[in-house]
């Protein structure tokens, strides 16, 4: 994925994946200290999706960063590459 600029990952914006279904809102992100890469979207989830196959931390659910398709109005994800 090309460069990501900090004002495109504004928190709370929303998440979503790419068949359409929301996931939830961005509350943080697991950064690289060395290299300062991203490395998870730290989510917290819409009630109603099914995080059982998602890395947990707390009420928050951990998308890799390396999921992510698209960052624009919402950020898009492959939930097949975000599942553990």
């Amino acid at each position: 994925m090309s460069k990501i600029f900090a004002r495109n990952l504004l928190f709370n914006k929303q998440v979503m994946a790419t068949d359409g279904t929301e996931i939830g809102t961005l509350s943080n992100i697991v950064v690289e200290i060395k290299g300062g890469h991203i490395i998870d979207l730290m989510v917290s989830p819409n009630p109603t999706f099914d995080v059982s196959r998602y890395k947990k931390e707390d009420n928050y659910i951990l998308i890799p960063f390396d999921s992510v398709s698209a960052i624009k109005d919402y950020i898009i994800i492959d939930k097949m590459k975000a599942r553990v």
